[in-house]
C-alpha cells in the first residue's frame, strides 16, 4: 500500500512537471489541468471503490505552504529600483482599485439580496475579489517582461491587501476610527518586524558555510510567518519585502550597511537559494491543485443554485478590471484575462468565521468562480495573437510613457 502511494504521487508530480513545461507551447494555465487530472482521479477511485482517509484538513495546509512559497518565489523575481517606483505605484493601484470596487459591489448585494450585515457581506465577498498569485504567476512565465513583470507585481499586491482587508473585516466586531489605529499599528509593527527578520536572515544566508544552509533559511521564513498570522500581523509583507530586498542586492551594494553582506559573493548564493524555492514553488502548488481538483464535487461545480450568481460576479470582475486598463492606459491583451480566483480564495473563504457565512456563499460558488475566471485566463492566453518576443521592447518603451499616469 506505501508503494501504491508513492507511485500514485510521483506520477502526478511529474504529470504535473509536463503539465507546466508544455503550458508555454499550448498556453493552457497548468492549473486547469491540475484541477482536471485531481477530479478524474476521484472519479477513478470511486468506480474502483478505493476508499481514500478524508484529506479536507491538508488543503488549508498545502494552501498556507503554497501561498509563503509562491509570494516569494515572485518577490525574487523582480526588479527594484528607482526606475521602477513609478510602475510599482501603478500596479498597486491597479490592484487596490479592482479589489474594493467589487468587494463593496459584491458585498452590497449580499447585504441587500442575502438578508446578511453588511459586514458579513464584505467578509464573504473579499475572498471572491483578490487576483491569485499561485495561478498568475505560474501562468505569465512566456509572456514579455512588461505583461509578466506586471502580472507578478499585481497579483502579489493584490492577495497582501486582500489579505489584509480581510483580517480587518474578520478580526474586528466594531469598525471605528479606534480598529482603524490599531490596524495602522500592525501594519507599523510588521514592517519593523520584516526588516529586522531580513537583515537577520541575509545575514545567516552570508556566513552559513555548512553544506545545509538553505534549509533553515526557509525554515525561518515559514516560522516567523506562522508566527506573525497567530498574531493577526499581514505576514505576508515580511515574505514580500524579504524576497525584493535579498533578490536586488546588486542595486543596494552602494550602501554601506550591504557592503557587510558581501553581496557580489551572496549573489550565487542567492541565485541557488532561488532555485531551490522555484522547486519547491511547484510542488506544493501542484499538490495543492491536484488536491483541490480531488476533492471538487460534479455537483458543486454542476450547482444550478449558485451558477447564476458565479456568472454575474465573474462578469462584474472582468467589467471593472477592463475599466481600470483602460483609465491607466495598459494594453488590453492579455492582462485583462490575467485575474484568476484560486489558492487564495479557498484559503480566505476556509477562514470566514462561522457566525459571518452567508449560506449561499459556499463551496460550489467558490470552484465556479475559480474555474470559470481560469477558463477565461486560458482562452485569453490561447487567443493572445502577440508575439512576446517582438513586443517586447515596444512595452518596455511604452512603459516608460504610461506610466506617467497620475496615480
Amino acid at each position: 500500500m506505501n508503494f501504491a502511494i508513492i507511485i500514485t504521487i510521483s506520477v502526478l508530480l511529474l504529470l504535473a512537471y509536463a503539465f507546466t513545461i508544455s503550458s508555454s507551447k499550448t498556453k493552457i494555465p497548468s492549473v486547469i489541468l491540475l484541477l482536471l487530472l485531481g477530479w478524474v482521479v476521484k472519479q477513478i477511485t470511486d468506480v474502483l471503490k478505493i476508499v481514500i482517509p478524508d484529506l479536507n484538513s491538508l488543503l488549508p495546509f498545502l494552501g498556507t505552504l503554497g501561498l509563503v512559497l509562491i509570494v516569494l518565489e515572485g518577490s525574487l523575481e523582480l526588479e527594484l529600483n528607482r526606475t521602477k517606483i513609478p510602475f510599482v505605484g501603478k500596479t498597486l493601484v491597479t490592484a487596490v482599485i479592482p479589489l474594493f470596487v467589487t468587494t463593496f459591489v459584491i458585498g452590497h448585494f449580499f447585504y441587500y439580496f442575502l438578508d446578511s450585515s453588511y459586514k458579513d457581506g464584505l467578509i464573504n465577498a473579499v475572498p471572491l475579489c483578490i487576483i491569485s498569485s499561485a495561478i498568475a504567476i505560474s501562468s505569465v512565465g512566456h509572456l514579455n517582461v512588461f505583461n509578466k513583470e506586471f502580472a507578478i507585481y499585481e497579483s502579489s499586491l493584490s492577495d497582501i491587501l486582500g489579505v489584509l482587508f480581510f483580517n480587518f473585516l474578520a478580526l474586528n466586531s466594531v469598525i471605528n476610527l479606534d480598529s482603524l489605529g490599531s490596524f495602522g499599528l500592525q501594519i507599523l509593527l510588521m514592517l519593523l518586524i520584516s526588516f529586522i527578520a531580513t537583515a537577520f536572515l541575509a545575514f545567516l544566508l552570508s556566513r552559513i558555510d555548512h553544506h545545509i544552509k538553505f534549509a533553515p533559511i526557509v525554515l525561518l521564513i515559514i516560522l516567523i510567518f506562522a508566527i506573525s498570522e497567530i498574531y493577526h500581523l499581514p505576514a505576508l509583507i515580511f515574505i514580500m519585502l524579504f524576497g525584493l530586498f535579498i533578490g536586488n542586492f546588486d542595486e543596494l551594494e552602494r550602501f554601506k550597511v550591504i557592503q557587510f553582506l558581501k553581496p557580489r559573493s551572496l549573489d550565487k548564493e542567492v541565485k541557488k537559494f532561488k532555485e531551490l524555492i522555484i522547486e519547491a514553488a511547484f510542488l506544493v502548488r501542484s499538490l495543492f491543485f491536484l488536491l483541490f481538483g480531488f476533492l471538487m464535487k460534479t455537483e458543486d461545480i454542476l450547482n444550478p443554485n449558485t451558477f447564476e450568481l458565479a456568472i454575474g460576479i465573474v462578469v462584474l470582475i472582468y467589467l471593472v478590471r477592463a475599466i481600470q486598463l483602460k483609465v491607466f492606459k495598459v494594453k488590453f491583451m492579455p492582462l485583462l484575462y490575467i485575474a484568476p480566483r484560486g489558492l487564495i480564495t479557498i484559503l480566505l473563504f476556509l477562514s470566514i468565521p462561522e457566525e459571518s457565512k452567508i449560506p449561499l456563499v459556499s463551496k460550489a460558488l467558490i470552484i465556479q468562480v475559480i474555474v470559470l475566471t481560469a477558463l477565461i485566463m486560458m482562452f485569453g492566453l490561447i487567443f493572445n495573437k502577440q508575439d512576446d518576443n517582438k513586443v517586447e521592447k515596444k512595452e518596455d518603451e511604452n512603459l516608460t510613457i504610461d506610466i506617467d499616469v497620475p496615480l
